[in-house]
């Protein structure tokens, strides 16, 4: 039996993320600092995409502004 591999394209540029994704208004009732705490890992989950090569629809200003305004801080 003879099977054929067939090669696994391998995409040059990075996946972009549209968004926004994903959405914080429903923690804006938590007390401050655990929405500071939501901010914090908000930024470093984008920031673990980026480096991971997504690329976000959403500009870094944009999204700090929208999570910022989500969260009421």
């Amino acid at each position: 039996m003879n099977t054929l591999q067939q090669p696994v394209p391998v995409s040059t540029t990075a996946c972009t993320i549209a968004g926004p994704w994903p959405t914080y208004g429903n923690f804006r009732t938590l007390p401050e600092r655990e929405r500071w705490v939501l901010y914090g890992s908000a930024k470093a989950y984008r920031e673990s995409l980026e480096r991971q090569g997504f690329e976000m629809a959403e500009t870094y200003d944009a999204f700090i502004r929208r999570v910022t305004e989500e969260l009421d801080i």
